[in-house]
């Protein structure tokens, strides 16, 4: 990446974008290096898509119920992205497993954040799993996409601890807190050129990650988004 060029992103939601929101505030500050081309929802009506107007980014509806079967959808939804030349594919909370064939298509530019410490809790309701597991330590991880859910390369993880009287509602408001903090973060390091995936290798300032990123070791002013 050119030290002074932003990266295009196109973000792909489901509902109501609290992550989509603190990347485009970083962006809208200049801290992050990067402008948001499009949105795009898999769910019509959904406040992430006025949140995407009301930064003046173009917001775009592809209603999965509309297509035959998933690689109908995601054809169109490729159509969909390709159209802004993106650097970096995020996911925010974007509600569709995905297909082999989606995410070699974007192999190397496609992440995912995923309200666990990967490989611990993948797929649906990651807080009360933790709290029955009595767990201690609960978080966030950043991952590149691949067709295995949850299973791609993790490149940073936000840790909170599991308190006592904890609930799921609880825990996870700790945990999303973290995440605002952790998904611009991870987008910095990518558009920075310290980020990239080779193959099956993930290079973190040209050397093998072979343990995620601590976010508590890249401390940083917090981010003050909105969110409802």
């Amino acid at each position: 990446m050119s030290a002074d060029r932003k990266i295009r992103l196109v973000v792909l939601i489901s509902g109501r974008g609290s992550n989509l929101q603190a990347i485009l505030d970083q962006a809208a500050s200049g801290e992050l290096l990067a402008e948001v081309a499009a949105v795009i929802s898999n769910q019509p009506g959904v406040y992430g898509l006025e949140r995407a107007r009301q930064a003046g980014v173009p917001a775009l509806e592809l209603d999965h119920k509309g297509f035959a079967d998933r690689p109908a959808f995601e054809a169109a939804l490729i159509g969909q992205i390709d159209r802004y030349q993106p650097d970096l594919v995020i996911l925010a909370g974007f509600m569709r497993v995905l297909t082999a064939g989606f995410t070699e298509h974007y192999q190397g530019r496609l992440l995912n954040i995923h309200p666990s410490l990967l490989p611990k809790f993948r797929g649906l309701h990651t807080h009360e799993r933790a709290l029955a597991a009595g767990e201690t330590e609960h978080g966030a991880s950043i991952h590149f996409v691949t067709a295995e859910l949850d299973g791609g390369p993790v490149i940073a993880q936000a840790r909170v601890p599991v308190l006592p009287g904890d609930d799921p509602d609880t825990l996870a408001a700790r945990v999303l807190e973290q995440e605002h903090r952790l998904y611009p973060q991870a987008i910095r390091w990518f558009a920075e050129g310290r980020l990239r995936l080779e193959g099956e290798r993930l290079l973190f300032d040209g050397k093998l990650l072979d343990q995620p990123l601590r976010l508590e070791d890249f401390a940083r002013q917090p981010i003050n988004n909105s969110r409802s």
